[in-house]
C-alpha cells in the first residue's frame, strides 16, 4: 500500500473516478441515489475537489496498491483539531486493514500540525464505519445535521479521538 497526495488534475481525475465508484456502491444502501448524485457533483468531482484543495487546505490523498487507486481520504487543519473529512476504501479491498494503515497515517499527520485530536463526521445510519470509528477509540461526542441544498439533508454523528 502507497499513499500519495493528490497535487496535479490527474490525481484529481482518478480521485473524482474513484469516488463515483465507491460512493454508488456503499452509500445506496444508505442515502437516496438522488442524494448521491448531488453531493458527488457538488463535493466530489473534479471542480469541487480542486477547490477544496486550493481555497479550503484540504488535502487529499489516494490509497494505492502499485498503480491502482484503492481508496482516498481528505483532511483538513482547524484551530483545535484535525478534521477527517473522507476516508474511503473500495469495496474489493475491504477488510485488509488498509483504512487501519490509512488511518494510523492521518494520525501521524495531526502529531506533525501539533493537533491533539481527530473530529470525523458519519452518517447515523451508516453502521459499518461508525463501528469501525469506535474500534479505533473514535467517541460521538454530538448529532449534526447540515442543509447541504438540493433538499438534503446530512444526518450525523460528530466523533473524535485524541492523539
Amino acid at each position: 500500500m502507497e499513499i500519495t497526495r493528490v497535487l496535479n488534475n490527474q490525481h484529481i481525475k482518478e480521485l473524482s473516478i474513484l469516488a463515483h465508484k465507491i460512493w454508488n456502491e456503499y452509500f445506496i444502501s444508505i442515502i437516496s441515489q438522488e442524494q448521491i448524485d448531488y453531493m458527488l457533483k457538488n463535493l466530489q468531482s473534479e471542480e469541487p475537489i480542486a477547490k477544496q484543495i486550493q481555497n479550503d487546505g484540504y488535502e487529499y490523498f489516494l490509497v494505492k496498491d502499485g498503480d491502482k487507486n484503492i481508496g482516498y481520504f481528505a483532511i483538513q487543519q482547524r484551530p483545535e483539531y484535525l478534521f477527517l473529512s473522507k476516508l474511503y476504501i473500495d469495496k474489493s479491498q475491504r477488510g485488509q486493514g488498509i483504512g487501519k494503515e490509512a488511518f494510523e497515517f492521518i494520525k501521524t499527520k495531526a502529531k506533525e500540525y501539533n493537533l491533539p485530536k481527530i473530529q470525523l463526521t458519519c452518517n447515523k445510519f451508516n453502521l459499518p464505519s461508525l463501528a469501525v470509528y469506535e474500534r479505533w477509540g473514535f467517541e460521538i461526542v454530538k448529532s449534526a445535521e447540515a442543509d447541504i441544498g438540493g433538499g438534503f439533508v446530512m444526518d450525523d454523528y460528530i466523533l473524535e479521538k485524541a492523539v
